[in-house]
């Protein structure tokens, strides 16, 4: 394994006895990971079609992909469901995350893939302040349980990339594929109902109206495809995971007139009757 160095606040990089040991325990798991997997490696036709068939269910597929905006554009990928689903059924691939250790108010943690076939690891290693940002500023936080749940949800991310640098390219896009056609199957009900029942799902738990949602598709709600249907549910699960707030996708303001505005700015009515007055 590669070494994995801390810094010790003097900007010397250390190596810690507990990272010592945490490194050896998994070098020795690995090991004999490694020599079962020698003994028995996976059939790559069998493990690719259990990945589609895990695909073919819609629970997965509701939650395979995550979608967010950055910079003007959409970033749209795996999630880490998918992530896993792909690695648990490709076979013989180590991964996970690791709380190397806890002092100074945060986590050395390291989340890690590792084909024991191949030998191909991605491995990376990160800081996790023990700290909320809120509204009202940021917040330490002092229980385990809040301290677990804050490692686990910044490894959960390094997980997902770990385990997609891993996975043949092929592969993913083959899951992929498969989790949209799942979503778009099966549906019993006309393309246009279920675009009426989402749009009353976003209107009822984050006021947003219809005509936000036409915009953001970019054509009217009668022309909306099982794709964009596809599209608005990762929105929903976006909004409703909070990794993003409804304005970051639609222009709701110039939709419903809304805007800042000078509550002491005169109108010219204000301005004539005032004149008035003064005579």
């Amino acid at each position: 394994m590669n070494e994995i160095m801390v810094h010790d606040g003097t900007g010397m990089q250390v190596r810690t006895s507990q990272t010592e040991m945490m490194m050896s325990r998994q070098a020795q798991e690995v090991q004999g990971a490694i020599v079962m997997a020698k003994k028995f490696p996976r059939d790559e036709v069998e493990s690719f079609n259990r990945i589609v068939r895990a695909c073919q269910r819609k629970g997965l597929a509701e939650n395979a992909m995550y979608e967010y905006p950055r910079g003007g554009t959409k970033v749209v990928g795996p999630s880490i469901r998918l992530a896993e689903a792909m690695a648990q059924n490709w076979g013989n691939i180590d991964f996970g995350i690791i709380e190397l250790e806890q002092k100074n108010g945060e986590s050395q943690v390291m989340a890690y893939a590792w084909d024991l076939e191949t030998n191909t690891r991605q491995t990376k290693v990160f800081t996790v302040p023990h700290i909320r940002s809120t509204k009202k500023g940021n917040v330490p936080l002092t229980d385990p349980r809040d301290i677990y749940e804050m490692v686990a949800n910044q490894g959960a991310r390094r997980v997902r990339a770990c385990i997609l640098g891993v996975i043949p390219g092929d592969v993913q896009d083959a899951a992929i594929d498969q989790c949209n056609k799942t979503m778009s199957e099966g549906e019993k009900k006309p393309v246009i109902d279920l675009v009426r029942d989402m749009a009353a799902i976003f209107e009822r738990e984050f006021s947003v109206p219809i005509e936000a949602i036409e915009k953001y598709i970019g054509c009217k709600s009668e022309a909306f495809s099982m794709n964009d249907l596809v599209r608005l549910k990762r929105v929903y699960k976006s909004l409703h995971d909070g990794m993003a707030k409804r304005e970051d996708y639609f222009d709701l303001p110039r939709l419903k007139g809304e805007g800042v505005t000078d509550p002491f700015k005169e109108t010219e009515g204000d301005a004539e009757t005032d004149e008035s007055r003064s005579k």
